[in-house]
């Protein structure tokens, strides 16, 4: 049994929470450009370069590469082997706290009746899996609104079959438009149940980007949905051109023989995230 200080896992985070504010991860920065090198839209291109200077003088002036710093979503991967000499969820929360403040990060989270900003940008959203080992990994993903807002989930009857859960993802892509700042990664949680396929699609925007699914026949509805996304021709922040999403994500879970679940999780250009292993 090893045995991790609170301490240790709030700083940790704390850390994580500064840099995924300001420094874009390798995988984005290249969708990014081989987004720029293929556009063929002279306007299109022009924006993916300046989303590239953005995200340099970012990374370098260390400033937030967007104003909407976003909800803190965690995924926590807790070994079996691991125990915490205190409250986990507390000492994740203490470091997305200090994180947005030494960070000055944009604190965005208020109460859902009354609109008061709670002034830390706390409660974050925390999801806990035990898994094998003596580690801990953590995974921080600041999910703006203008992308959250445009996610979206249904409960399709079996019969739609595949073609209807392609056709809803990628209706609900088109109807976002530019809302999302697009080019766009699309996590989509597919089966399970109403809260398991949201979860699913959520998490499907931890791969990192472009990767498949393990499962072939899934990888290629990753690639039909994504193809029929970008013919779409919404393009880059709504302004036409080939890149609409950079990459669609699918993860699947199985379900009631009553039921389909589909659940869309969108996210922005930026797509800023951070790991950790403890």
């Amino acid at each position: 049994m090893r045995y991790i200080e609170p301490a240790i896992i709030t700083e940790a985070v704390k850390k994580i929470t500064i840099s995924a504010g300001c420094d874009l991860e390798p995988d984005i920065l290249e969708g990014l450009l081989k987004a720029r090198d293929r556009e063929t839209s002279p306007l299109a291109k022009n924006i993916l370069e300046l989303f590239l200077i953005n995200a340099d003088v970012a990374s370098r002036e260390k400033i937030p590469v967007c104003q909407d710093t976003g909800v803190a979503v965690v995924f926590v991967e807790l070994g079996r082997d691991v125990h915490v000499n205190g409250d986990l969820n507390e000492a994740v929360q203490l470091g997305i706290l200090e994180g947005y403040e030494e960070g000055y990060l944009r604190k965005s989270v208020c109460d859902p009746i009354t609109r008061v900003n709670t002034g830390t940008n706390t409660p974050a959203v925390i999801h806990i899996e035990f898994v094998p080992g003596e580690e801990i990994k953590i995974f921080m993903l600041p999910k703006g609104c203008g992308s959250e807002n445009m996610s979206g989930l249904t409960m399709l009857p079996p019969s739609a079959g595949l073609q209807g859960m392609v056709d809803f993802v990628v209706s609900l892509v088109v109807v976002a438009g530019p809302n999302p700042c697009p080019p766009l990664l699309i996590g989509v949680g597919m089966g399970g149940t109403f809260e398991k396929a949201a979860l699913l699609a959520k998490k499907a925007l931890t791969r990192s980007l472009g990767t498949p699914n393990s499962r072939q026949d899934v990888a290629g509805l990753e690639e039909e949905i994504l193809q029929k996304i970008n013919d779409k021709g919404c393009g880059v922040q709504g302004l036409g051109g080939i890149n609409t999403a950079l990459a669609v994500h699918v993860e699947v879970f199985p379900s009631h023989i009553a039921s389909l679940p589909v659940a869309v999780n969108i996210q922005c250009h930026a797509h800023r995230h951070k790991e950790v292993v403890i």
